[in-house]
């Protein structure tokens, strides 16, 4: 499989807030660019355009301007206009929202093929919360915490975001059924994990990364601080 020369950030929830502030200027740097492509996908039934002018106002007070790609069912995903507008974009943002609607809506679409040849010509792909989870294969499926098919653009590792805002008994569940051969990334809001050219995944924001292998905590990694996660995790 070819080597991404793109950059993929996992957020765990809270997008485009004061607290994200050092990602998303760290995101803008590495992108080269002042223009940031939002989809709202995810939250197609929670007003997406409110997602998509939350992030306008957000991006302008980084000197950068957001574009909402209105892509909100399988016929959008497959819509020329927005998968030429996918294709050439140097900067994605998804949003926070319904993993699975997000997924059925993405998966073997025009649009989902336009943003890896983006991710591979060098763009930088943001996800949060729920875009987190599903651009992951396994992803942990939101109803019930087991675990299911996801997007694959990370391969062996799993998202649970809002790690520390979860109820117990639903993050406990995802440790008991973790898969063997998966790492899972316990992501708090605000708080994401970068993967770079370096080959490493950075920690950047006020919360922590909680890394598992087996439902046990191997790490607790907070702002600055890569990790490799393991030599089976691949990116595409």
């Amino acid at each position: 499989m070819k080597k991404s020369n793109g950059t993929l950030a996992l957020l765990g929830g809270g997008e485009w807030t004061e607290l994200c502030r050092a990602l998303d200027s760290h995101l803008l740097h590495l992108a080269e660019s002042d223009e940031v492509l939002i989809l709202p996908t995810a939250a197609a039934f929670e007003h997406p355009e409110r997602a998509v002018e939350k992030a306008r106002a957000w991006f302008r007070g980084l000197d950068a301007k957001a574009t909402g790609l209105a892509v909100l069912n399988r016929r959008d995903a497959e819509a020329d206009e927005n998968v030429a507008a996918m294709r050439v974009a140097r900067f994605v943002y998804i949003s926070d929202g319904s993993p699975l609607h997000l997924r059925s809506v993405l998966k073997g679409s025009a649009l989902y093929d336009a943003m890896l040849y983006a991710y591979g010509r060098g763009a930088v792909i943001a996800a949060s919360g729920a875009g987190a989870t599903v651009v992951c294969d396994p992803m942990v499926d939101p109803r019930g915490g087991a675990y299911t098919v996801g997007l694959g653009m990370v391969r062996g590792v799993a998202v649970f975001p809002d790690h520390a805002g979860t109820a117990d008994h639903r993050r406990e569940r995802s440790l008991q059924l973790q898969p063997d051969d998966a790492v899972l990334v316990g992501l708090d809001q605000h708080t994401a994990i970068v993967h770079e050219a370096s080959g490493l995944w950075n920690v950047i924001g006020p919360g922590q990364a909680t890394i598992y292998r087996a439902g046990v905590t191997v790490a607790e990694l907070t702002d600055g601080a890569s990790t490799e996660l393991h030599e089976g995790v691949t990116t595409r």
